[in-house]
């Protein structure tokens, strides 16, 4: 593998680390929750695509369709229950509590799945791709998932600065009490916030599916690399969560270049010079002296 097409895996590799990673973003950026249950999130999704795409009898590519809507329901109630309850105490509840989800769905979806992998038969459309040289290739399932990462992060900007309910987003985020001052009902916007994050991680995880396997203890590596991508754009900075997922993809895929053994560790230490060089990230948003 060439180093140009190095650099091209690791852009596309970004998207996808992008999208995994929007959801934490934002649950982050409105109510301050570091969801500690994403990366397990993700494979329940793939899961729930896994069991529901034979009864639907739909393309596995269209199984969002289906998933995504029962993602989105579920955030919204899980956080006007469970995390709503958290965070009216303190924010370590609400860590703890993630935490516990993270632990429980790990170990359900091991007693109901056992630890065997599971994937998403797409059939002979993971094999496609586009070869403009010898020595680069463009596989047509990363471009589609990059594509769809760029996507979504430009509509959910769009929804946040253009739309009514967008504004009371940034809103509530912005300063909570003086947004109840004037009659805003915070947990609602709340809710909608995670239903978007969850929805955003059901792509996440029906995308990894057709990329690998996914078994119920693949999720704590999905967040870490989500986690990742988030602090290297910056918190607050959707777009900079996409530059933050391709400068992760694009250090994982050099680091493979030079070693395979050298892919993780690459990214972990582009992380965590970023963190020594501008611990807001590349596009955090700052904060006044």
């Amino acid at each position: 593998m060439s180093w140009v097409n190095a650099v091209i895996q690791g852009i596309m590799t970004g998207g996808y680390y992008a999208l995994f990673a929007c959801g934490l973003s934002l649950l982050f950026g409105v109510m301050g929750i570091i969801n500690l249950a994403h990366g397990d999130l993700a494979v329940i999704a793939g899961y729930v695509a896994v069991l529901l795409v034979p009864e639907t009898h739909l393309p596995v590519v269209w199984s969002f369709l289906v998933v995504v809507p029962i993602f989105a329901i579920g955030g919204y109630v899980l956080q006007r229950t469970l995390l709503q309850a958290s965070l009216d105490r303190d924010p370590f509840t609400t860590l703890l509590v993630t935490f516990g989800l993270s632990v429980v769905a790990e170990n359900a979806l091991l007693e109901a799945f056992s630890s065997n992998g599971q994937s998403l038969n797409i059939g002979s459309l993971i094999a496609y791709s586009f070869n403009p040289t010898s020595t680069i290739s463009l596989s047509y399932l990363s471009l589609v998932v990059l594509g769809v990462a760029v996507v979504v992060l430009g509509a959910l900007q769009l929804f946040l600065s253009r739309t009514s309910t967008g504004r009371l987003v940034r809103a509530v985020a912005d300063d909570t009490e003086a947004a109840q001052l004037v009659g805003v009902n915070y947990r609602h916007i709340f809710g909608i916030a995670a239903a978007i994050a969850f929805a955003t991680v059901a792509l996440a995880g029906i995308a990894n599916g057709m990329y690998t396997e996914f078994a119920p203890t693949t999720g704590p590596a999905n967040l870490l690399f989500a986690f990742e991508s988030v602090v290297i754009g910056g918190i607050g900075s959707l777009w900079g969560t996409l530059v933050g997922g391709i400068v992760l993809g694009v250090a994982q895929q050099i680091g493979a270049q030079i070693n395979p053994a050298y892919q993780v560790l690459a990214g972990h230490v582009v992380f965590l010079a970023v963190l020594a060089v501008r611990p807001r990230g590349l596009f955090g948003l700052r904060t006044a002296p």
